[in-house]
């Protein structure tokens, strides 16, 4: 079983894309996906509650946002939204239930100053500091050709995280996730160059 936490103690920062898009993509590969969400806006859910009955079947994954219990057996792969400013003592449980840990950064200084303190907090957890959990980056709504975005890189190589791939802006995203749907429920002749955005990170996860 592959379970992922997407974090980032910072708002708006694209952890509901990211959560829905990794569900959606395994659900096409026939496994059984289950989706938790422990924001209180319940933005996963909410998409989750959209989703065509036509498409690839994604489980809603009731975590509970104080027993967070593991996901129920059967399962093949569970991917846990979070809220922001989540909790150290919350983050520590639920280190002990993942392999991945993906955090989507976007490149402006505002968000940049406010993730270092949580780099820092992460890498002193003990599942981190054991390499029993993955830790990779995803720099979100990245115009490649900025200055702030050639910046990321540099910025997580400070505490030893890899930028895993980069996702650009593009409507589809808001087009999509309002019907309940992602990028790979879209023919491929439209979504090309976004798959192959996205095919980094599957690749990161899958490998381990």
């Amino acid at each position: 079983m592959r379970k992922i936490l997407v974090v980032n103690p910072k708002g708006g920062s694209g952890k509901s894309t990211l959560s829905t898009h990794l569900a959606s993509w395994f659900a096409w590969q026939e496994a059984r996906v289950m989706l938790g969400d422990l924001d209180k806006q319940h933005s996963s859910h909410h998409w989750l509650d959209l989703r065509p009955e036509t498409l690839p079947r994604i489980e809603r994954w009731d975590i509970g946002a104080d027993q967070i219990a593991r996901p129920p057996k059967g399962c093949q792969v569970a991917i846990l939204d979070t809220p922001a400013c989540f909790g150290s003592a919350k983050l520590k449980k639920v280190l002990k239930i993942v392999d991945h840990v993906v955090v989507p950064l976007l490149p402006s200084a505002f968000d940049l100053w406010a993730i270092a303190d949580f780099f820092d907090e992460l890498a002193e957890m003990k599942a981190v500091r054991r390499d029993e959990v993955q830790v990779g980056a995803v720099g979100m709504r990245i115009n490649s050709r900025t200055q702030s975005a050639q910046q990321l890189p540099e910025f997580l190589h400070k505490f030893d995280i890899p930028l895993i791939t980069t996702i650009r802006d593009t409507q589809l995203y808001n087009q999509t996730i309002q019907r309940g749907m992602t990028l790979f429920d879209l023919p491929h002749s439209k979504t090309q160059r976004d798959r192959e955005e996205w095919q980094p990170l599957i690749d990161w996860i899958m490998k381990r």
